[in-house]
């Protein structure tokens, strides 16, 4: 996600992350800095991210099931390494809901946010 040049903190490179899903290059992203709340605030402010701060695995499947989330936030401070296979594992292995409900709120987040949300692939 970043280019020659761009700088790498937490807040340029998580809004590089995100930009390639924000424009299409990208399905999905993963961003981190020690809390992973900084890299979620940043990645969430480009138009039809959803970024979500997982700190465990079940959380992670939720967020993509029901949320639709699209770029995984991740604390460098509290996960370990076993942590992080089950947070991938779960992330990548989750798809998002249609269910009615569940687009419906997605869609909602859109909405509230002024842009169209980008639906999962």
């Amino acid at each position: 996600a970043l280019a020659d040049g761009e700088r790498e903190d937490w807040a340029w490179a998580s809004e590089a992350a995100a930009r390639d899903v924000a424009e299409g290059r990208a399905e999905q992203a993963v961003v981190c800095c020690w809390t992973g709340t900084g890299a979620a605030i940043a990645a969430n402010k480009l138009p039809g991210v959803r970024a979500a701060l997982c700190g465990d695995a079940q959380t992670a499947e939720g967020a993509r099931r029901w949320n639709d989330a699209n770029v995984l936030a991740l604390s460098l401070r509290t996960v370990s390494d076993a942590l992080l296979d089950e947070i991938l594992d779960a992330w990548f292995g989750a798809r998002a809901s249609d269910e009615p409900e569940d687009r419906a709120n997605v869609e909602h987040l859109g909405e509230i946010a002024g842009t169209r949300a980008r639906p999962s692939v």
